[in-house]
């Protein structure tokens, strides 16, 4: 798989891989763990998709900033490094039970993740600069991306095994452990990196850091504040009177206002020459944005789904193999069960006031009559976030392949163009969404458990589609940035990802609103189809920048 790569490509993936293992072990446990009454924060599935939403949308936003400083000042290595150091200390600290201290471990990981995402991306993108390796760009990326999902794959495993034998603050900090492994890997493939880590400095016709923080970073906390304490009307579906759902999402799509404007401010003061490679780009920014609010719903409302409505009973062989790896729990069916089973809650209206009202769904609530066990009987249920791995485990399954598919296209001088690809991503992943509408009319809208199959089935169409689109868009920043802003750039593809992530929080909020499933499911279909038509409407344009480039 190496050969014919740069050497460093072995070291940042696996620091890659050991840093994902990290924060997809977090993500994994985090809505969870919110919403656990007993030892997490009692939360209720608006509130924990709300705080998971702003939370990975904060996380992919602070590759802006994380980007400049690496370009101008700090060097790729050192802000990786400082970055995954951060992360680490930040996941240690997550499983503290306390709010404030879950406040400031979701920070250290946050402004963590801003130093090394951006920047290990960018690093990478620099070895295939060189005419040696430049036709291999999008396959190294590809094997980069397979490194990523090595980590999220295996993390859960991890993740449910300490959760139920020792608990949550132990879960997290195995993720910190992860991270300092990717650390050190990535320290110890420093020799590699020599000649391809020099930061650019403040180039001619660049914004001096003053002015950022003055006219940028300085706008977006004040945006942020006035989003805040903005108030819209009051109702049933807003009792908070927020303008756009919570305060926090009021909060972050104020914080983007100036950040946004920043980065079109890059176009219209760009160099005629690089004025239409950062037009394109932007152009890619904003249409996947809607891709990324539909996937990372794998976190919340995916996850929701594997926990209340797939079947994850067990027996036999994969139930002794569970039990014996501790990826499984056991509950006892009693027709009038107190067994509590991840405790949810609900809305009501008690004397006018909407109050929050415990309610204790046990898992044999929608298990279809013909399959409820007998009386008394303890049946085996496999850890809800080991759903989480059915989306890497694909990738590591496919991405060979879909490698080996384009290299064969490009043997043949048929290689369709990298944001040709983005856009068939993007309707291959809105196909995806059709499979969970028939899951959901095969489980009478959640009166009956489905085979975990729909799920499997579900991301196995759109890890295609991720493939087509992810890993492309980390190369087409890199072939398409102008060389004094690629780690600018790389972050403001990081700053499409943070708004799709939030949209996902937002979507996940309202998934108990909706008495039909369905229309929920529907909903990030036409989202994803709207994407899709924007981008083949784009595409004509976008070749031709790459045309005008020299670059596929």
């Amino acid at each position: 798989m190496w050969k014919n790569h740069p050497k460093a490509l072995p070291y940042l993936f696996l620091s890659e891989m050991w840093e994902r293992f990290g924060y997809y072990l977090m993500i994994g446990i985090f809505t969870l763990y919110l919403k656990d009454v007993e030892a997490g924060f009692a939360m209720t599935e608006k509130e924990s998709a709300d705080l998971y939403g702003t939370f990975i949308a904060l996380v992919f936003l602070t590759p802006f900033i994380g980007g400049l400083l690496a370009d101008r000042y700090l060097g790729y290595k050192k802000s990786i490094i400082i970055g995954g150091l951060m992360m680490g200390v930040g996941y240690m600290l997550m499983g503290v039970h306390s709010l404030p201290m879950l406040y400031l471990a979701m920070t250290l990981v946050i402004l963590g993740n801003g130093f090394f995402k951006p920047n290990i991306s960018t690093l990478l993108g620099n070895f295939y600069n060189d005419s040696t390796f430049k036709d291999k760009k999008d396959e190294g990326y590809n094997i980069f991306y397979m490194g990523i999902n090595v980590g999220a794959f295996i993390c859960n495993f991890f993740g449910a095994a300490l959760q139920i034998l020792l608990g949550w603050q132990y879960a997290f900090m195995a993720a910190g452990v992860g991270m300092f492994i990717g650390v050190l890997v990535f320290i110890l493939g420093s020799k590699h990196y020599q000649g391809y880590d020099q930061k650019k400095g403040t180039q001619e016709g660049d914004m001096p850091f003053y002015k950022i923080v003055l006219f940028i970073l300085l706008p977006s906390v004040v945006f942020g504040i006035i989003g805040w304490l903005l108030k819209g009307v009051t109702s049933e579906a807003n009792p908070n009177s927020s303008v756009f759902g919570s305060d926090s999402t009021d909060a972050f799509i104020f914080a983007c206002i100036p950040v946004i404007f920043f980065y079109a401010s890059l176009y219209f003061k760009a160099k005629p020459a690089d004025k239409r490679p950062i037009g394109a780009l932007l152009s890619i920014f904003a249409v996947v944005i809607l891709f990324w609010a539909v996937f990372k719903l794998n976190g919340s409302a995916l996850t929701t789904w594997a926990d209340r409505y797939t079947d994850r009973s067990i027996t036999g062989t994969t139930e002794t193999v569970f039990n014996g790896l501790k990826l499984a729990k056991e509950v006892e069916y009693k027709k009038d069960t107190t067994e509590l089973y991840d405790a949810a809650f609900r809305l009501q209206k008690v004397d006018g006031e909407v109050q929050k009202v415990v309610d204790y769904p046990v898992y044999f609530r929608n298990v279809a009559q013909d399959k409820l066990p007998p009386e008394n009987t303890k049946v085996s249920l496999w850890a809800t976030n080991l759903s989480q791995s059915i989306n890497p485990g694909w990738v590591i399954l496919l991405t060979p392949l879909v490698v080996a598919f384009f290299t064969y296209l490009r043997s043949r001088k048929k290689e369709p163009s990298t944001p040709t690809k983005i856009a068939f991503g993007l309707l291959i992943s809105a196909l995806s969404v059709l499979v969970m509408v028939a899951a959901v009319k095969m489980g009478g809208n959640g009166s009956e458990k489905v085979s975990v199959w729909w799920l499997v089935a579900n991301y196995g169409i759109i890890t295609i589609g991720e493939l087509f689109l992810s890993p492309m868009g980390l190369s087409v920043v890199s072939k398409l940035s102008p060389t004094n802003i690629t780690s600018l750039m790389m972050g403001g593809w990081f700053l499409s990802t943070s708004i799709g992530n939030k949209l996902s929080g937002v979507l996940a909020s309202m998934w108990d609103t909706y008495e039909d499933k369905t229309d929920f499911f529907w909903i990030n279909f036409s989202l994803l189809m709207f994407a899709t038509v924007l981008m083949f409407v784009l595409l004509k344009q976008l070749n031709k920048v790459m045309q005008e480039k020299g670059i596929n």
